[in-house]
């Protein structure tokens, strides 16, 4: 999907939210913590397992999610 390859769905990590490579950390807490201003650097030396590559996908991920689709159908 989209070489999101860092992207992982697992019910046994998380209840099988969108996590990075398998780890416990869910791409919702990166973006969350993007969107509320927090510098990639400092969230890279506060989860020393993520590297940037993670949070440019996880950003990716969500903005695919949020694309807006119009479908069109035929009211009987």
């Amino acid at each position: 999907m989209l070489g999101l390859d860092r992207i992982t769905f697992d019910l046994s990590i998380m209840g099988g939210q969108a996590c990075i490579r398998g780890i416990r950390i869910p791409v919702s807490l990166l973006v969350n913590l993007v969107a509320n201003g927090k510098p990639i650097e400092e969230i890279l030396e506060e989860y020393p397992d993520l590297e940037a590559e993670d949070i440019r996908q996880s950003l990716l991920y969500a903005a695919w999610l949020t694309q807006e689709r119009v479908y069109p159908f035929k009211i009987a």
